[in-house]
């Protein structure tokens, strides 16, 4: 283990030995990822957004049972039943709430009032300002680089925006992989990392082999973004069925969109109402067509059939561009020793006048 860390608002907001974070991926961010991540000084995150209400107390439970590490969890504040799952890290005391979507002014102020870490991750500068303004405690903010829903503007360009406008520790996610990483991100005024490719490609994740061989084999060129799985722009690696849904018709889409659905609906335990009202709260949050609704119904059971089934034809693989500059597999602790010592590396190798 290395001892040797970085204290910055992060590690003294979360209260864990390192500034870097484990993002909460769907069927992949399982209590194993985030307890090995956790015990290896990460913020690891349980992704919630795949998991029954049932089975979110249970993976919380299984977490708590493996390590007195903190933690959290991430959300949809866009849920039907965002309440009840709010409930459970109340009462299960999870240290650290993430959001995928902002969460309103009413759900930062219940688990702020709870002693509970609010953390949303934003893709734009107004996002970012309207959540601290809220009370927000920090925010995680994700450039194109990333991996699964992203923008179009580099991590580059955006985090130097976020971090002059809100006085919050910023996370930075999109693009990193090593502790040189690590040292940019505190140059541009962040208070650590947030990665999730890197962090599935270790021999903790539980994704298939197959699947991780896949990740491994690909270049830079390989990860492109696209809108055709749910409508909306979705990086991911280059696959033959990524190719053919690029050339699939409106119709094919929505008849696959919609055969989804159901089977999300039944995996999930979310009724038919229950979807529908999901799917209005984010038509309002996003302005999307009800064929984009439709078709966001793709996502959940098409990263199931690979992160979980180990299927490569029938799956996505949804991968931030750093896939093409990783080539192992490592432990999480290995990885998170292994970024910490090559920060320090890159910031004894800076100019004496620089430091």
């Amino acid at each position: 283990m290395n001892d040797a860390t970085i204290a910055t608002r992060l590690t003294a907001l979360t209260g864990v030995r390192h500034p870097i974070v484990q993002t909460g991926m769907g069927w992949v961010a399982g209590p194993r990822l985030v307890t090995a991540a956790a015990e290896a000084g990460a913020l690891g995150i349980l992704a919630s957004a795949t998991m029954t209400v049932d089975q979110l107390r249970s993976a919380v439970r299984e977490v708590k049972s493996r390590t007195d590490a903190p933690f959290g969890v991430n959300l949809r504040a866009d849920a039907g039943d965002a309440a009840e799952r709010i409930r459970i890290i109340i009462d299960e005391g999870v240290r650290v709430a993430s959001f995928a979507l902002a969460p309103s002014r009413e759900l930062i102020a219940r688990l702020k009032d709870a002693g509970v870490v609010v953390i949303p991750s934003i893709g734009a500068r107004r996002h970012a300002e309207k959540v601290a303004e809220w009370g927000a405690d920090a925010v995680v903010v994700q450039g194109g680089e990333g991996g699964g829903h992203t923008g179009d503007v580099a991590t580059t360009v955006l985090l130097p925006q976020v971090v002059d406008a809100v006085d919050i520790p910023v996370i930075a996610a999109g693009g990193f992989h090593d502790g040189r990483g690590l040292v940019a991100a505190l140059a541009y005024g962040a208070a650590g990392i947030a990665m999730g490719t890197r962090f599935l490609l270790t021999s903790d994740s539980t994704v298939p082999d197959a699947v991780k061989a896949e990740y491994l084999a690909a270049t830079v060129k390989d990860v492109t973004v696209t809108t055709k799985v749910d409508g909306l722009p979705h990086r991911m690696l280059r696959t033959e069925l990524v190719d053919a849904l690029e050339r699939s018709g409106r119709a094919a889409s929505l008849l696959r969109a919609a055969r989804h659905a159901a089977a999300f609906r039944h995996e999930s335990g979310t009724s038919w109402a229950g979807m529908v009202r999901d799917g209005l709260a984010m038509k309002h949050g996003k302005q999307l067509t009800w064929s984009q609704l439709l078709l966001a119904a793709n996502t959940p059971m098409l990263l199931k059939a690979s992160m979980v089934e180990g299927r490569t034809d029938l799956g996505v693989m949804a991968s931030g561009q750093v896939a093409g500059l990783i080539d192992d597999l490592p432990s999480c602790a290995e990885l998170v020793d292994r970024v910490m010592a090559e920060a320090h590396a890159a910031l004894d190798a800076l100019p004496l006048a620089a430091r």
